[in-house]
């Protein structure tokens, strides 16, 4: 329930930004620099003359929107890997899997600093590309392993005896088995690209021309906010970022509650072992 609060108060920031602030453009130099916290600037102003704040509200947007985009993306590239993998077996299997494995054993923050290097950075559609490309092979491995569970079932033998299509059974009797799981793994990949698409902008391979809560950490420690007392600069991006990570996770927790049914019956059993207790 905290994690859905916390990812519903960030989608109406991101929706309607205009009301949680009075400043149009958030990028217009039209204030005093370096003002500190006050009941007009509520987190002060940057050393060019920007409300904190208000790029703090405006930064919601372009943030949520790569999470979510690229956490649907990856997850999609999960399903059609991981899933025709298990499905088909023999050498198609191999081959995926194989292709999943050299991405789970290559060491993610370096590649995508790589691939969006190579990739020219800096642009919303680089970093999504990027971020699907390097978020969809651990989605892929786990999606994989419970398709291969579910595959000798008998409601699948009963799909192939009918005479249905490969591509009919696994859209239609298969992936449906495998929703909380697939909901699961969206929320750890939009949780993954959170924190990456941060990181990228954080060390300027993104478009610093606009505002997220990565590119305000880069112009905060390129200015030297902490230095220059304007520490909530860094503090305030840095903590949404930790926020909004923290209700993917969070969210994500509850799912693998659903889709794991083992991890289920422990907090119901405690109840019951206690009013067994106190009847007795």
């Amino acid at each position: 329930m905290v994690g859905l609060v916390i990812f519903l108060i960030f989608c109406v920031i991101a929706i309607r930004p205009q009301l949680f602030t009075s400043v149009k453009d958030p990028t217009a130099l039209d204030f005093m620099p370096g003002l500190g916290p006050s009941g007009d600037h509520w987190l002060g102003t940057t050393r060019l003359g920007q409300d904190i704040y208000a790029q703090l509200i405006y930064g919601t947007r372009e943030s949520l929107l790569i999470a979510v985009i690229a956490g649907f993306f990856a997850t999609v590239l999960s399903v059609l890997i991981g899933v025709s993998a298990a499905y088909l077996g023999g050498f198609a299997d191999e081959v995926l899997l194989f292709f999943t494995n050299v991405f789970l054993v290559v060491p993610t923050f370096p590649l995508i600093i790589i691939l969006s290097k190579y990739a020219g950075g800096g642009s919303f559609f680089v970093i999504l590309l990027v971020l699907v490309a390097t978020g969809w092979s651990y989605g892929a491995n786990q999606l994989r392993a419970q398709a291969l569970s579910l595959r000798n079932r008998d409601f699948l033998e009963s799909a192939r005896v009918r005479g249905e299509r490969s591509l009919y059974i696994i859209v239609f009797e298969l992936l449906p088995t495998m929703t909380s799981l697939i909901v699961a793994n969206f929320l750890g990949a939009a949780l993954y690209s959170v924190l990456a698409a941060a990181g990228l902008q954080f060390l300027g391979l993104g478009d610093q021309t606009k505002v997220s809560w990565g590119t305000m950490l880069y112009w905060a420690q390129s200015q030297g906010a902490l230095q220059n007392g304007s520490p909530l600069w860094s503090i305030m991006p840095g903590l949404c970022v930790a926020l909004l990570g923290t209700s993917f996770a969070l969210l994500n927790y509850a799912f693998d509650e659903i889709s794991n049914p083992a991890l289920r019956p422990v907090r119901k059993l405690k109840v019951r072992s206690n009013g067994a207790r106190a009847h007795s």
